[in-house]
């Protein structure tokens, strides 16, 4: 499955919605990131694509992604240092959780959905909405490059 067949477009308009619905109370960033395989350990991959999309240079460091890997049935959530230095080990665990009971139903978009809604929940705490708030990050899904192969 290329990763842009992941979801539909409905559904990627309602995980794009979260998205900015998200970011409407926090000055954090959030993205998802889709693609096909991922070798290994699903951080790893989140890692190297939270620097190939260039999220470890917000003004904050506040940036979260959230990977997806449609075939290989893994997935990730990961912060910036400036989210890391702050909150406390495992913050992302019931995101996680959360997440991982939809994906186990086929419910990839709820599981987006809601998995998003909680980030920018635990973004406001600690990073919440500045009036010269500039979006920094698109709010846009990624796609791994293979998803234009055939």
């Amino acid at each position: 499955m290329k990763p842009k067949d992941f979801l539909t477009k409905e559904q990627q308009e309602a995980v794009v919605a979260a998205v900015m619905a998200a970011e409407k109370a926090t000055s954090g960033e959030i993205r998802v990131h889709i693609e096909s395989k991922c070798d290994g350990d699903p951080k790893i991959g989140a890692l190297r694509t939270f620097h190939k999309l260039k999220m470890d240079r917000t003004a904050a460091r506040n940036g979260v992604l959230v990977y997806v890997a449609c075939e290989s049935k893994k997935f990730a959530v990961i912060g910036d240092k400036g989210i890391n230095n702050l909150v406390p080990d495992g913050f992302w665990k019931d995101v996680v959780a959360k997440m991982g009971e939809h994906f186990s139903q086929s419910d990839f978009t709820g599981g987006l959905v809601e998995g998003i809604a909680m980030i920018g929940e635990k973004l406001k705490v600690y990073f919440p909405y500045q009036a010269d708030d500039v979006n920094e990050l698109s709010d846009d899904i990624s796609f791994g490059e293979d998803s234009d192969k055939k």
